[in-house]
C-alpha cells in the first residue's frame, strides 16, 4: 500500500537557482543535478483557457510526482504562471516546451519564420521570472522529410538562431532542442546540453546507442528528453520492466538525466485525444501502473545507481613538479564517491614543493623517488598497487566525484581489460589560459566506435592488473609523454580490446603560457618519434600516427576536409539517419605541416631569385593561416574571452603547434635513424633477375620443408620493422603482399608467388618493384608545369629553376629507388638463409 502524499517531502524553489551544464554533468550550485523527469501533457483546452488540466487536478499530479521522486516536468506548451507558481510551491522544475509548427516547410516563407521567432521570445517572456523555470526546448523532431527538403545546413542554422532569441530572452537558463534519430545528423552542438527522444525498448540496443549519443554530445551533458513504454501493447508489468532496464541503463552509462514519457495515459494532439496508447506511469484517472514504482526506485535513490560489486582500485598519481595543481587533484579524489579505492603518489623527484602538498594527505600512500621519467613513475604505482584495477589520471587533473563508479560499472558490463574516459579542460580565469585550452595538440581519446577505443589519454585510464602484467607494464624508454600511446597499441598486438566510457570525466588543466603549450608540443614531438621506433607501421610517411577511430578534441574546422555524408535511408525514410564523417585526409591537415612550409620557403626563395611567381608561395601562406583562421573561427573559447584578440591567439597556437611538433618529431627521427644497423647479407646466394622497364626485380627459393609464402613475408617485415621502416601489409584489397617505404620519394611493393609442387615441395618467387611515392609524381608534374610555363613565357630564367629542380628530383629518386632495392634484396637473402631456403633459377620469373 503506498504512503499518503503528504509524507513525502519537498522542498519549494522560493527563488531561482540557475542550473548549469559543466561537462557531461548539470549542477545547482556546487552539487550535481540529476535530472529526474516526466512529460507532462500534451492536453486538451480546460475551463481556465490553457492546455493543461483543471487546477485541482494539477496539484494532484504534483503531489504524486514529488511522491514519485520526480523533480523536473517537461512540457509541449507554455504553462500559465498559476502552473508555473504551483510547480515551484512543489519544488519541480520545468523544462518548457515552445511548440510552433515543425511540421511545414517553414523556411519557405519569411512570414513564418518571424512567426517562429516570435513565439519562441513571447514563451520565454512568459516563463522567465519564475524559479521554477530552468530550462527551454525551442524545437521538437523536425521531420525528417522536411529538413531533407530545407536542407540540413540551413535547418540546423534556423535552430543555432532561435538558441540565440531564447538566450537573448532568458541569459541564465538552459537552452537546448529535442532531436530524435530520424534526424540525428542534424549536429546540433550549439545547445546548453543534447537533447534527445529515443524510443528502444532492447537494452542492448538502447545501451548501445546512449554510447552513441554520448559521443555526439561530447563535452555536454546528455539529457534523454523523451522515452516511454507503451503499456497496452507491451502489457503493464512488461512496461515497468522496460523501464526498469532503460533507467538503469540511462544512469549507468552517466545521462545527465531522463524525462519518462509520459505522466498520465491522458493524451492530446492534433485536436484528439489518443485513446489507443497509454504511456503513463499513472492511468488517465491518475491510479499508479507498476511502471510507476520502477520509476521510483531510481528517482527517489542516489545516482548514479550502484555497482553490484565493488572491486578494490588503486589510484595512481605520477607527479614532477605539480605543485600548481597538485592540491586540487588530491583534494578531489579524497572525495570520490566509491567505497573500495586507495590512491598511490608516485613523486618523481620534484624539486618544487610537490611533496609537501601530498604529505598533507593522510589518506594516500606517498612514494618519492629520484627523477626516473614518468613510465617508470607508473610502473612503481603498479608494484605499490593493492587492487585488482589500477586507474591512472595526472596531478594536473581534477576527477569528477562519480569517476570510478563510472570506469568501474564499463569494466564490469563489457568484461574488458581496458577502460578510458574523457578528459576536459576547466574553465580558466585568463585570456591565455583559456586560448590555450581549446587550442589542438592536448591529450585526447581516439575511438574505432561509439563504445571501443583505439587510444585512452595517460590521464584518464584504466587497466585489470594481469592485463598490464602480460605486456610488461609501461615501456621505460617514454620519460615524459607517448607511454600511453605505446601502452594502448601493444594491448591492442595482444589481442586486448580497449573500452570507453564517456562519464568517467577528468578535469584536465592545459597549459596555462604560450611558451608552456609549445613546449608541451615539443615534448609530443619527441614522443611521437620514440613510439614510432617501436610502432613503425603505425605511422604515415610524414611521421605522424595513423589512427583508424575518430579522433576528438581535435582541430574545429572541415576546411580542406571531405564533407560528411548523410544516411537518409531510401526516399529519406531511415529511422536512424545518421551523419557519416569522411577519412581523414592528408589535404585536412597538409596546411599546418612542416613539408608545406618548406614547400612556400622553397618556392619563395625561387620567385626571389628569379623575380616572378611570388603568388605561388602567397597562396600557400594564405591557405596555411585561412585554415587556421577558420578553426579559430570555431573553437570553443569561453565566452568571457571572445574577441578578435583571442581568435588571432588561437589561430596563431594552431599554426605553430604541428610547426614545433614536428620540427622535434624529425629531430629523435633523425637521431634515431642514424643509429640503427644497416641492412646487409653477409653471403648473398643469387643475383636477381633485373627487370628495367618494369623497375623490378626476381628472386625465388626453392624448399621441401612445407614452407609458405607466409613465413617469407613475415620474416622480411620483422627485419624491416626492426630498422623502423614504414610498411603497410595487404588487408585484402591490394594486389601486392607488402609495400614497403623508406624516404619521401620511393617505395617498393612486395609480392609473393608459392608454387606447390606436391609432398612439402614448395617454390617461393619474389617480385619486388619499386615505384614513385604521390609527392614524387606531384613533384614531377611539378617541375614539369614550371618548365612549359617557361617556355611558353619566353622565361629562361624560370626554365633554368625548373632544369636543376627536376635533375636534383630525378638524381634524389634515382638514389632512394637503388638504395631502396639493394636492401630489400639483402633483406630477401636475410630471410631465406634464415629459413633454409635453397636459391633457384628464377627466370621466368617476369
Amino acid at each position: 500500500m503506498s504512503l499518503p502524499c503528504s509524507s513525502f517531502s519537498y522542498a519549494p524553489l522560493a527563488t531561482r537557482e540557475a542550473v548549469t551544464a559543466q561537462g557531461k554533468f548539470l549542477y545547482v550550485n556546487d552539487r550535481k543535478f540529476f535530472l529526474k523527469g516526466v512529460s507532462y501533457g500534451p492536453f486538451s483546452q480546460a475551463t481556465h483557457g490553457t492546455p493543461f488540466p483543471e487546477k485541482q487536478v494539477v496539484e494532484k499530479d504534483f503531489a504524486l510526482m514529488v511522491e514519485l521522486g520526480a523533480n523536473c516536468i517537461r512540457t509541449y506548451t507554455v504553462p500559465p504562471v498559476w502552473l508555473l507558481d504551483l510547480a515551484a510551491a512543489y519544488g519541480l522544475r520545468i523544462m518548457v516546451g515552445i511548440p510552433w509548427a515543425e511540421h511545414i516547410c517553414f523556411l519557405s516563407s519569411s512570414a513564418v519564420r518571424a512567426e517562429i521567432r516570435g513565439a519562441i521570445a513571447d514563451g520565454v517572456r512568459a516563463c522567465r521570472d519564475s524559479p521554477a523555470t530552468f530550462a527551454y526546448l525551442v524545437g521538437n523532431e523536425i521531420p525528417p522529410d522536411v529538413v531533407r527538403w530545407h536542407g540540413a545546413k540551413q535547418v540546423r542554422a534556423f535552430l543555432r538562431d532561435l538558441v540565440s532569441v531564447a538566450k537573448d530572452g532568458d541569459p541564465t537558463a538552459l537552452v537546448s532542442y529535442a532531436n530524435y534519430p530520424c534526424t540525428e545528423y542534424l549536429d546540433i552542438d550549439f545547445t546548453d546540453f543534447l537533447s534527445f527522444n529515443v524510443y528502444l525498448h532492447k537494452e542492448k540496443d538502447f545501451r548501445s546507442y546512449l554510447a552513441r549519443l554520448h559521443n555526439l554530445a561530447e563535452d555536454k551533458p546528455l539529457v534523454l528528453s523523451e522515452f516511454g513504454i507503451d503499456s497496452i501493447r507491451e502489457g503493464v508489468e512488461g512496461q515497468a520492466q522496460i523501464l526498469d532496464r532503460k533507467l538503469a541503463s540511462s544512469f549507468k552509462t552517466g545521462a545527465a538525466g531522463t524525462i519518462v514519457f509520459s505522466w498520465t495515459d491522458e493524451w492530446f494532439t492534433g485536436g484528439f485525444a489518443i485513446q489507443d496508447w497509454a504511456f503513463g506511469l499513472v492511468d488517465r484517472d491518475r491510479h499508479k501502473k507498476p511502471a510507476f514504482y520502477s520509476v521510483q526506485q531510481y528517482y527517489k535513490s542516489l545516482l548514479p545507481p550502484q555497482l553490484p560489486e565493488y572491486p578494490k582500485v588503486s589510484v595512481v598519481v605520477c607527479t614532477y613538479n605539480a605543485e600548481r595543481t597538485l592540491d586540487s587533484c588530491l583534494a578531489s579524489l579524497e572525495r570520490l564517491n566509491y567505497p573500495n579505492y586507495e590512491v598511490i603518489v608516485v613523486n618523481d623527484g620534484s624539486t618544487d614543493g610537490s611533496w609537501r602538498i601530498a604529505r598533507k594527505y593522510d589518506y594516500i600512500r606517498l612514494i618519492n623517488q629520484e627523477n626516473k621519467g614518468l613510465s617508470v613513475a607508473r610502473n612503481v604505482g603498479i608494484a605499490a598497487a593493492e587492487g585488482e584495477i589500477i586507474a591512472y589520471t595526472d596531478s594536473d587533473c581534477v576527477a569528477d566525484p562519480d569517476w570510478l563508479i563510472y570506469l568501474v560499472d564499463k569494466f564490469l558490463s563489457s568484461g574488458l581489460s581496458a577502460v578510458g574516459g574523457p578528459n576536459l579542460p576547466p574553465p580558466e580565469d585568463a585570456l591565455i589560459p583559456a586560448c590555450v585550452a581549446v587550442s589542438p595538440g592536448g591529450p585526447t581519446h581516439v575511438l574505432l566506435n561509439d563504445e571501443v577505443a583505439e587510444h585512452i589519454a595517460g590521464c584518464n585510464m584504466a587497466f585489470r592488473r594481469e592485463a598490464l602484467a602480460e605486456i610488461g607494464g609501461f615501456d621505460p624508454l617514454f620519460h615524459a609523454a607517448g607511454d600511453d600511446v605505446d601502452l594502448c597499441w601493444r594491448l591492442q598486438d595482444q589481442g586486448y580490446t580497449i573500452g570507453f566510457s564517456p562519464a568517467a570525466i577528468v578535469w584536465h588543466f592545459r597549459r596555462n603560457t604560450v611558451a608552456a603549450y609549445l613546449k608541451q608540443q615539443q615534448g609530443y614531438g619527441k614522443a611521437e618519434a620514440l613510439v614510432y621506433f617501436k610502432h613503425p607501421y603505425r605511422f604515415n610517411l610524414l611521421g605522424q600516427p595513423r589512427w583508424f577511430g575518430r579522433i576528438y578534441g581535435g582541430l574545429y574546422s572541415t576546411f580542406l576536409i571531405g564533407q560528411p555524408t548523410i544516411y537518409s535511408g531510401v526516399f529519406g525514410r531511415g529511422f536512424f539517419q545518421m551523419l557519416y564523417q569522411p577519412p581523414a585526409s592528408l589535404f585536412g591537415y597538409l596546411p599546418l605541416t612542416l613539408e608545406w612550409n618548406l614547400a612556400i620557403a622553397l618556392f619563395g626563395t625561387l620567385s626571389l631569385l628569379s623575380g616572378h611567381f611570388p603568388w605561388v608561395a602567397i597562396i600557400m601562406v594564405l591557405i596555411s593561416w585561412g585554415w587556421s583562421v577558420a578553426a579559430a573561427v570555431q573553437a570553443p573559447i569561453d565566452s568571457r574571452f571572445q574577441g578578435i584578440k583571442a581568435r588571432l591567439l588561437v589561430a596563431t597556437l594552431i599554426y605553430l603547434g604541428p610547426l614545433v611538433r614536428s620540427l622535434e618529431r624529425y629531430r629523435w627521427r633523425f637521431k634515431g635513424l642514424t643509429q640503427m644497423d644497416a641492412i646487409e647479407c653477409d653471403r648473398v646466394t643469387q643475383k636477381p633477375e633485373v627487370v628495367w622497364h618494369k623497375s623490378a626485380f626476381y628472386l625465388s627459393y626453392w624448399t621441401e620443408a612445407g614452407m609458405e609464402k607466409e613465413s617469407l613475408l613475415l620474416g622480411a617485415m620483422e627485419l624491416l620493422l626492426s630498422r623502423k621502416y614504414f610498411i603497410i601489409p595487404d588487408r585484402g584489397w591490394s594486389s601486392w603482399d607488402l609495400e614497403v617505404y623508406r624516404g619521401i620519394w620511393s617505395k617498393a611493393q612486395i609480392k609473393v608467388c608459392t608454387e606447390n609442387h606436391g609432398s612439402g615441395k614448395r617454390l617461393l618467387r619474389v617480385r619486388c618493384g619499386l615505384k614513385l611515392t604521390q609527392l614524387a609524381k606531384m613533384t614531377a608534374i611539378g617541375c614539369t608545369l614550371m618548365a612549359v610555363a617557361a617556355i611558353a613565357l619566353g622565361r629562361s630564367e624560370l626554365g633554368a629553376i625548373a632544369l636543376v629542380t627536376s635533375a636534383i628530383t630525378a638524381t634524389t629518386i634515382l638514389y632512394q629507388h637503388s638504395r631502396l632495392g639493394r636492401i630489400l634484396y639483402h633483406v630477401m637473402e636475410n630471410v631465406a638463409q634464415r629459413l633454409y631456403l635453397l636459391p633457384t633459377d628464377n627466370k621466368g620469373g617476369a
